[in-house]
């Protein structure tokens, strides 16, 4: 990666924190933005998958990027994700969505209605002309079944200039190799998952769009900054001892067990919609675990 990153190396997907009737808590998912950013995330995924996208009305959503918005006044990168599986909701969407003054925004591979991928390029070019802001792509096969092919990401960041990166929830690397092979000097791809981190930045990705980061920015800036600083022994020690935490966050579905780790931490979101249920018994004790030897392995570290 020769260029600096459009939007950092290290951005967070947030967790959306609810009240105890499950509605909005916007206060606190302002202080959460502000918890995140303070501890080394340059910046963070609004309403992602794990900010319960799925479950969370257009108008709600509108409300959280404002407050995060203005509770970040510039700290931090804000990237609203809007996608969705139709191509004019979206469009008219990510129209809504850029006037409220964040910095990007990340549209996700249609779900359910698995399109062909001259479609799938149709869909995020109007997404992306119909705003001036830039746009991640977010290419996650495992949940919504089709992989963006790297032919279609490389078309879409040589014709649409505000196509700027790709959001890899994709562990095939040789695909990395491709789309960075292939695409303008400053396209970017960021990893989906916090344990690919390093194996795609040494394929050239910029960094990662993290769930760890909600509660362990501290340690993932300092493990992204150690291997761009090519210090890659104490990149790699780093990475396993957060590779248990990593692991033990996708135990169940997200963001079920980010959500509690929070807790845990002192630092308490609320629950989860329907149909995501809140972590058991069993689950809750095994993370605290988790928790209290990978504060230990980091503290060694030190």
């Amino acid at each position: 990666m020769t260029v600096s990153p459009r939007f950092g190396r290290l951005l967070t997907a947030m967790v959306t924190p609810f009240r105890p009737d499950l509605s909005l808590d916007l206060p606190r998912a302002a202080e959460l933005a502000l918890r995140i950013l303070g501890q080394g995330s340059e910046g963070l995924i609004v309403n992602g998958t794990t900010g319960e996208s799925p479950t969370i009305s257009r108008d709600e959503r509108v409300e959280l990027f404002r407050a995060v918005t203005s509770a970040v006044a510039g700290a931090g990168i804000i990237v609203a994700n809007i996608g969705d599986n139709c191509t004019e909701d979206s469009v008219a969407f990510a129209q809504r969505v850029a006037a409220l003054g964040v910095d990007g925004l990340m549209a996700v591979t249609p779900y359910y209605n698995k399109p062909p991928q001259e479609g799938l390029y149709r869909h995020f070019r109007a997404i992306a002309e119909a705003v001036d802001l830039p746009v991640i792509l977010y290419n996650i096969p495992g949940r919504c079944v089709i992989n963006i092919e790297p032919d279609t990401i490389i078309r879409l960041a040589h014709d649409v200039p505000n196509i700027v990166a790709v959001k890899q929830a994709n562990s095939d690397l040789s695909q990395v190799d491709t789309i960075m092979a292939a695409t303008p000097d400053d396209f970017e791809v960021l990893s989906g998952d916090d344990a690919m981190t390093l194996p795609l930045m040494e394929h050239g990705g910029s960094g990662v769009i993290s769930t760890v980061g909600n509660i362990a920015s501290a340690p993932m800036r300092r493990m992204i900054e150690a291997q761009v600083a090519a210090d890659t022994e104490l990149a790699g020690r780093i990475d396993a001892v957060l590779r248990p935490l990593e692991d033990a966050l996708f135990i169940t579905a997200n963001p079920i067990m980010v959500k509690k780790a929070l807790e845990l931490e002192g630092f308490p979101v609320g629950g989860l919609r329907l149909p995501l249920i809140d972590a058991n018994e069993k689950q809750t004790a095994g993370l605290k675990t988790v928790l209290k030897q990978t504060k230990a392995g980091l503290d060694a570290l030190t």
